[in-house]
């Protein structure tokens, strides 16, 4: 009677142990995915990236300065 109550001692004691591993193991929180952002294209080369890097003038994206430049200076043909 003796050797069972230790064995079960053991085997309490084991499930405890593991238990906490696993737990320890698992990431805590889930990474949440950054949300999608709205892409355009530069009106001088046609590059798509984020709204968020672009140069907007006159309701046209332009994706640096340079190109808005350069896009400023040549002129529309009527």
């Amino acid at each position: 009677m003796k050797y069972l109550l230790v064995l079960l001692l053991v085997v309490i004691a084991w499930h405890i142990w593991r238990g906490k591993r696993v737990e320890n193991a698992r990431p805590s929180a889930k990474k949440t995915l950054a949300q999608p952002e709205p892409m355009v294209h530069c009106a001088h080369c046609g590059v798509h990236f984020p709204q968020s890097d672009a140069i907007s003038h006159r309701g046209k994206h332009y994706c640096s300065q340079a190109h808005l430049a350069a896009a400023s200076t040549t002129t529309p043909s009527p």
